[in-house]
């Protein structure tokens, strides 16, 4: 005879929809349980495969697939950078875009996780404004 429980689970976030669901343990064995439809009743229950615990699901949901959106960094950088009196200007790193030798460059923290500062240059040229790292 399986023996049916319930525990609160809280899978639904500040943000209204599904956050992390976790592995749910037996409280009987401590093995995993794993979701199961309860056909008869039409609801998801939890049941452990080594004993014969059961306990019904409070939310439906069993997984969730966050998707994150990377934003590339160049898009974020303002073109009027280039009249920023307080930023250094090189010669050196002319543009791949226009070929104007003059540029902005600074130095910022790469939004990817294995790399660290990056340098960053904005072409002067008004009409081009390119922007791009080396």
């Amino acid at each position: 005879k399986a023996v049916v429980s319930t525990q609160s689970t809280g899978v639904i976030s500040s943000e209204g929809g599904p956050q992390f669901v976790g592995i749910k343990f037996c409280p009987e064995c401590n093995n995993m349980l794993y979701p199961k439809e309860d056909k008869e009743n039409k609801r998801l229950q939890y049941q452990c495969q080594n004993c014969e615990h059961t306990e019904r699901a409070l939310n439906n949901c069993i997984y969730v697939n966050k998707i994150t959106h990377e934003i590339d960094e160049l898009q974020t950088i303002v073109g009027d950078v280039i009249s920023d009196p307080t930023l250094p200007r090189t010669q050196d790193h002319p543009c791949p875009r226009c070929s104007q030798c003059l540029a902005v460059f600074f130095q910022a923290q790469s939004s990817a996780v294995d790399q660290g500062m990056r340098l960053y240059y904005v072409c002067c040229n008004q009409q081009c404004n390119h922007k791009w790292t080396e």
